[in-house]
């Protein structure tokens, strides 16, 4: 028996519907979000492009937003065969890929995994590639201990609390309260499941194979007071992987730089798809 998907979404291959929103013609770009975040993180990003004449895409992750929420699926594997889905589906070419944070690891599984046939370039905002933990190679990594706890009492026992706590250096202090109420929101949107379990794959997650099999121009921004994703152990590093890499550094600009420098990201964007 067939089954129709609701409006604006997309069947993934184990049947999980992904939401997504498709905005205007030209040039299509499409935006993954990051850890805890739907697709509503990136409309001030997906406004500035449309508004420039492009055809801007955004889906929420299985488990966030208006997605399905499967219980399952959470590898980057299968997450990166959403990404396929939904390119595939709206028969994406030329596309441009924005990630940011965990939607970057994604969006390296993708092209790794998928190859760059229908694909022209990679935006990485904040990218936590290549590999994150503390190992015997990999010696300047962060403890596992850290993120394991985390995950397993931190995050399942307060995650209201844990946002609140967080919200700085996520971006400034001086940020607008709105904007904080806003982002806030967005975190719950997603359930607590499928934040562990992302969580748990963005932590042990190797990508340092993946990179240099990437054969288009990525562009990676990151900010140098990013506490999240450290720029020595991330951004330099992945730049240094990547074939045909174009690294920015912000100075001063925190994980949530799509926010707290909204003009510049938004500039630098448009620069790099129009190239």
């Amino acid at each position: 028996m067939t089954t129709t998907c609701r409006p604006n979404t997309i069947r993934a291959a184990d049947g999980t519907e992904l939401f997504y929103r498709d905005w205007g013609e030209g040039r299509p770009v499409l935006f993954v979000a990051s850890w805890s975040m739907p697709s509503e993180s990136w409309q001030y990003q997906m406004m500035h492009l449309l508004d420039r004449g492009m055809r801007v895409i955004a889906f929420d992750r299985r488990g966030h937003g208006r997605s399905g929420d499967p219980g399952r699926g959470y590898d980057f594997d299968t997450l990166a065969d959403d990404i396929a889905a939904v390119i595939e589906t709206l028969d994406l070419r030329g596309v441009t890929l924005v990630g940011h944070s965990m939607g970057c690891n994604e969006i390296v599984r993708y092209l790794a995994r998928h190859g760059t046939a229908r694909v022209a370039r990679a935006a990485l905002l904040g990218t936590v590639t290549p590999y994150l933990p503390q190992t015997a190679d990999n010696p300047d990594g962060i403890d596992q201990a850290y993120f394991d706890t985390f995950r397993n009492e931190e995050l399942v026992r307060d995650l209201p609390q844990w946002v609140d706590d967080n919200m700085v250096p996520f971006v400034y202090e001086e940020t607008p309260q709105g904007m904080k109420g806003w982002l806030r929101q967005l975190v719950f949107t997603a359930s607590l499941h499928a934040l562990r379990e992302c969580h748990a794959a963005l932590t042990h997650t190797d990508f340092r194979a993946d990179l240099p099999r990437i054969d288009i121009p990525v562009l990676l921004i990151a900010g140098d007071a990013d506490a999240t994703c450290p720029l020595e152990l991330t951004a330099k590093r992945s730049a240094a992987l990547l074939p045909h890499a174009t690294l920015k550094v912000y100075e001063g600009a925190p994980h949530g730089m799509f926010i707290t420098h909204m003009d510049r990201v938004n500039a630098d964007l448009l620069e790099f798809i129009r190239q």
